[in-house]
């Protein structure tokens, strides 16, 4: 096995304000509704920029959002019964069709909706579950350059977030086992708060708050992100990346490392510092507000993404 590893400095984000942050957020979601052509709008009866319902009932299980590409000039009207194939999404060990509510409840389905299932279309989400005071859960299955890809998200006790939960699975059609591959990761939030929440002379945390692996026929890699603060209160983060080949392919895999070794702490030292950079450029321009302020200006960008950011 290789493992490399990579330690960047980056500004830290008050939790108080994190927590509040997206309570809020959750909040105004949890209070918005459908409006006119499947827009979402806020309980101020403003819609959500770029989120449309496209089947479903609005915050249910099985619920399809996504954006509607224009109908061209002349096209006419999609007509609402040509909606696309239907994905099953478990919940509560059943299966719920997209496209439909639950059992007792007919379906609803918007005008576009096959817009909204066509490969040329932006991805979809499917919502798996939405109970703001425990977990929310999310899917998308996209079709991208001939690939087909299922993410899944799941957040725990949204209102005060403790873990983020990530899966990836992909493959390609008529491809073979060659073409598939998947992937975990998991963010114990309460786990990171109480690592940075250290002394700076203490050991790190024995074990990793941030972890992901990804596995493929070939080979599979582990990655972890273990935090902790410094001395002018920043947050020190020691990004470890190891990789291995699979099966009978360990040897080879391992000499293949042991010459790609450099260019591959490169990458890792790359990638680790641009988002290091990215974090730091973004909590420098953000001004943080509380209570209605801050409710009002989350409002303010989910209707206006490209308006001020300062929250």
């Amino acid at each position: 096995m290789a493992r490399f590893a990579h330690t960047v400095t980056v500004a830290a984000l008050d939790r108080g304000w994190f927590e509040e942050a997206a309570g809020a957020l959750v909040d105004l979601l949890d209070a918005s509704r459908e409006g006119p052509g499947g827009s979402v709008v806020l309980a101020d009866g403003r819609p959500v920029e770029g989120l449309r319902l496209l089947r479903g009932r609005h915050l249910r299980p099985g619920a399809r959002y996504g954006e509607v590409p224009a109908v061209p000039e002349g096209a006419g009207e999609v007509p609402v019964e040509h909606a696309g194939a239907e994905v099953p999404v478990e919940h509560a060990g059943a299966e719920v069709p997209v496209g439909h509510a639950r059992a007792e409840e007919a379906p609803v389905e918007h005008a576009g909706a096959e817009a909204g299932d066509s490969p040329d279309a932006p991805q979809a989400v499917v919502l798996r579950t939405w109970r703001p005071s425990h977990s929310v859960e999310a899917e998308s299955l996209v079709e991208e350059d001939g690939m087909s890809l299922k993410v899944g998200l799941r957040l725990s006790e949204p209102r005060r977030p403790r873990a983020v939960e990530l899966s990836l699975s992909g493959h390609k059609p008529g491809g073979g086992s060659l073409y598939r591959f998947s992937g975990r990761g998991k963010a114990d939030l309460a786990a990171w708060w109480a690592a940075v929440d250290r002394l700076p002379s203490a050991p790190p945390a024995a074990r990793a708050p941030v972890s992901g692996r990804a596995v493929h026929r070939l080979a599979e890699a582990r990655l972890t992100l273990t935090p902790r603060p410094a001395e002018d209160g920043s947050w020190r983060i020691t990004v470890v990346l190891s990789m291995r080949g699979r099966w009978l392919l360990r040897p080879v895999g391992a000499v293949v490392l042991f010459f790609a070794r450099g260019p591959v702490e490169r990458g890792l030292r790359e990638a680790a510092e641009s988002a290091a950079g990215e974090w730091n450029t973004a909590l420098a321009e953000l001004t943080p507000s509380h209570g209605e302020a801050l409710r009002a200006e989350i409002a303010d960008a989910l209707v206006n993404p490209d308006g001020a950011t300062t929250l």
